[in-house]
């Protein structure tokens, strides 16, 4: 290694940042992300932007000319990324694999960058830091530094702050906390000067030279570093189409570079992490070619942040423009007021709106904020600590882990009670964090989902406080809402919007108990189960059917897993079929209250006098009755799903009649050149693309069967039903190669993936083969490099296997030119 700041001036180096980030999706009160319609066929808009960024980017393909794959490597080892902790939270339960694999690369690039890893923190939520208070400033710091150091299992060097939006007062945070350095778009650069000089040089309007560091002397006397990326070749990257080839990224990257400079150079960009992927489909495969022609042309050399820092420490402080950001050319007002930032696709609208959401938030935070520490403080040191260190039973919700944090903080033993009330107090703070998070001020109207999630956070917070101090905000913090006038005449304002999404999302454990009594004339539970957020205990349960009707009657103990909150709950549900779904919930009354009401739900019942049944609900539970509405949105789409299955193999047998019994008829239309009357066109196109869909679905799918279903399809004229066939022919083929890895010298497994690939070919629908590819590739580097051993030792078992396996490679789109060992 070359002695610390010296080198060459012919030395260049490159850094590509990626900031990998989504706005919160969670329910407030489950804790989950429901099921969200648009994103179809993923089951929510993380699920689908993972599937076409964050899981590439792990596994990018490298093609030849011809468009074959050479190569798989990981993005994340050889650039900078961050990815916002939130976002990580949902990765870990949802895509454990895509997690790991990032956490993998970190660890990697720690052992090749002489020990710095590509990795960054970000602020907890992704909030506008000069327009928090000091207090939510430096909780938003420690929760960052904390989650970061829980996931990589190291200090973070460097923290990205959301929308780049900075001040000193936020650097100074980053500082305190030990924070190396921070990436900065170079508009928001004021001034420089070498250290020891006096006089400044004016940067502004973005003319800070990119390729070196600089250092900013805070007030306090503490200094961080900071990296003004290259602003034209980021945006050429997110906005003019740079991605479309590999080779022109790499070159432009290496056009940044100049000869006169007598220094070395660090070329970096940055820019969302989703523009390789998700914004620009096969983004991810650009970004691995341009990475990779770099190394391999000696164009560059790769670094990452931490390492160059080390290795080349500033020269030359900046002074920056405080109060601005890198999407906002109004600095920060994007995030208060309407500035005239805004997606550009709704013309005519205006966003006032934003000045009274903030308003109506900030006066939230600091009722909350005074709730908050009135009544933590009878049962913690200092409550404003004990938030602080919150993130820890944020990050693991165990006992051990919630023992310690009352250990240190609380007053004494705590009652189970107590300590209730404190972690909703608690909720209460971390819900008036991510109600401040930036998306809600992004996009352009107040009823934008963005939007209604930040105040559903609000509408959380609340729920919560007033549980602990019998407080109620709700009406004052809605009337301010009301001056958050919408663009779109139906949504009226904020207040509206409030009543119209808040409120009937709001979820208590009366709600929970009913979707349990609901869900269970479906399926059957055990003694416990868990329900997003919240455990149920099934103490009593009893359930009696005729017919296609069912009466459901018992007695539950629900409890948060995040507060600890419980209440034993009694239940009663009719159901008379499909979705018609009646029944009552109230607190546990007493054991006879509960014997009586099931003695007479069930003689009721029994005599199928369901006019009395209905009664006894309305005598026993009053106003607190449930419906199919009652189920949660995933609970719903999987008994609407239900329904449609009965509904779909009814019409199946009409339709299969229709087409079946008139295809002479059909056929005649279409030998006199008359057109087939849509009835008929309907029903083939049904049965057809069902009979393809059960075919593909087969553990070894019929060839002949499937040629003949598309034969017809084409004959015909018809559509394919793609999105539900590419899933299934996807799904299969994951299957298949799945039992091929655990079972890798059957022969007749390759066959069989071979078969199903080859007959997704005859289909115009092109299918995601990305984790079939990636089985094989890892087979290739493991299984079949064994396999060759074999064949050198003249194994005919092994010749076979070997051809087959390359066969298969080509059909699968690989150039096996390039699988070592051939």
């Amino acid at each position: 290694m070359e002695e610390r700041g010296r080198s060459s001036e012919a030395e260049r180096y490159i850094c590509i940042h990626c900031h990998f980030y989504q706005p919160p999706r969670e329910n407030p009160w489950l804790e989950s992300v429901e099921i969200q319609d648009s994103a179809y066929p993923f089951h929510d808009w993380n699920e689908r932007i993972t599937s076409e960024c964050y899981a590439p980017n792990l596994a990018s393909r490298m093609v030849n000319s011809d468009g074959r794959i050479t190569d798989i490597v990981s993005n994340y080892s050889r650039i900078s990324f961050n990815f916002g902790p939130t976002l990580l939270a949902w990765m870990k339960a949802f895509a454990p694999a895509v997690y790991e694999g990032i956490l993998d690369a970190d660890r990697l690039s720690v052992s090749e960058r002489s020990g710095h890893g590509n990795a960054l923190a970000q602020v907890y939520n992704h909030i506008i830091m000069p327009l928090a208070n000091s207090r939510d400033r430096r909780t938003q710091v420690i929760w960052g530094i904390r989650d970061f150091r829980k996931r990589f299992g190291r200090e973070p060097e460097g923290m990205w702050l959301a929308e780049t939006a900075v001040d000193l007062e936020t650097l100074e945070h980053l500082a305190t906390g030990g924070i190396l350095f921070t990436i900065l778009a170079p508009h928001q650069a004021a001034g420089v000067r070498k250290m020891g000089a006096r006089k400044w040089k004016d940067v502004t309007g973005g003319r800070i030279d990119p390729t070196r560091p600089y250092v900013v002397r805070l007030p306090s006397g503490r200094r961080i570093t900071v990296f003004f990326y290259d602003g034209p070749i980021s945006n050429a990257i997110a906005f003019e189409g740079l991605l479309k080839s590999g080779e022109d990224l790499a070159m432009r990257l290496v056009s940044g570079f100049r000869g006169d400079r007598g220094w070395v150079q660090l070329m970096h960009v940055a820019t969302d992490g989703e523009t390789y992927g998700h914004h620009h489909r096969f983004g991810d495969m650009a970004l691995a070619f341009a990475l990779h022609h770099v190394e391999k042309e000696g164009l560059a050399r790769l670094t990452n942040y931490g390492e160059f820092l080390e290795r080349f420490p500033p020269t030359h402080e900046v002074k920056i423009h405080e109060n601005t950001s890198w999407s906002c050319a109004h600095g920060i007002e994007r995030w208060r007021r309407d500035c005239g930032c805004n997606s550009g696709g709704h013309g005519g609208w205006n966003q006032e709106w934003r000045r009274p959401l903030r308003r109506a938030l900030d006066w939230l935070r600091d009722e909350l904020a005074r709730a908050y520490a009135e009544n933590a403080a009878r049962y913690l040191h200092d409550p404003w600590a004990a938030r602080n260190d919150y993130i820890d039973v944020i990050l693991d919700r165990g006992e051990k882990t919630v023992d310690a944090f009352f250990e240190k903080h609380g007053r004494g033993a705590l009652t189970q009670g107590e300590r209730t009330a404190v972690l909703k107090l608690l909720e209460s703070q971390r819900h008036a964090l991510l109600m401040y998070t930036s998306c809600g001020w992004f996009f352009d109207d107040v009823s934008g989902i963005e939007t209604v999630q930040i105040i559903e956070y609000a509408g959380r917070a609340i729920q919560l406080v007033s549980e602990v101090s019998g407080d109620d905000r709700e009406k004052i913090f809605r009337s301010l809402l009301e001056d958050a006038k919408s663009n779109v005449p139906e949504q009226g304002d904020g207040a509206r919007i409030f009543d119209r999404f808040v409120t009937p999302a709001v979820i208590d454990l009366k709600k929970v108990a009913m979707h349990y009594a609901v869900s269970s004339v479906i399926e059957d539970f055990g003694d416990r189960t868990e329900i997003y957020s919240f455990a149920v205990d099934r103490e009593n349960y009893f359930r009696i059917a005729a017919g296609r009707t069912t009466l459901a009657i018992g007695r539950v103990l629900v409890a948060s897993r995040i507060t600890g909150d419980s209440e034993r709950i009694s239940f009663a549900l009719l159901h008379l079929g499909g979705h018609a779904f009646n029944g009552g919930a109230r607190e546990y009354l007493g054991e006879e209250g509960f014997q009586t009401m099931r003695t007479e739900m069930t003689s009721a019942f029994e005599k199928a006098d369901f006019a009395e049944v209905f009664r006894l609900m309305d005598q026993h539970f009053g106003m607190h009755n449930y419906s199919f509405t009652s189920l949660f949105r995933d609970r719903q789409h999987s008994v609407m799903n239900l329904l449609l299955k009965d509904t779909y193999d009814k019409y199946e047998v009409v339709y299969r009649d229709l087409f079946e019994g008139e295809r002479i008829l059909m056929n005649l239309f279409r030998e006199a050149g008359m057109v087939v009357p849509n009835v008929f066109r309907a029903a083939a196109e049904f049965i057809l693309n069902l009979d393809l869909k059960k075919a593909f679905s087969q553990d070894v799918p019929d060839g002949n069967n499937i040629r003949g279903l598309v034969k017809e399809i084409e004959k015909w004229g018809l559509g394919y039903d793609k999105v539900q066939i590419e899933t299934i022919i996807r799904k299969r083929l994951k299957e298949q190669m799945s039992l091929l890895q655990a079972n890798p010298s059957d022969i007749s497994l390759i066959e069989a993936v071979k078969t199903s690939t080859e007959l997704s070919r005859l289909l115009p629908v092109e299918v995601n083969l990305w984790e079939t590819q990636n089985i094989y590739y890892s087979m290739a580097r493991s299984v079949y490099q064994d396999m060759v051993k074999e064949v050198s030792r003249n194994r005919p078992e092994a010749v076979r296997w070997v051809k087959t396996f390359i066969e298969l490679g080509e059909k699968l789109g690989f150039d096996t030119g390039s699988i070592p060992g051939r």
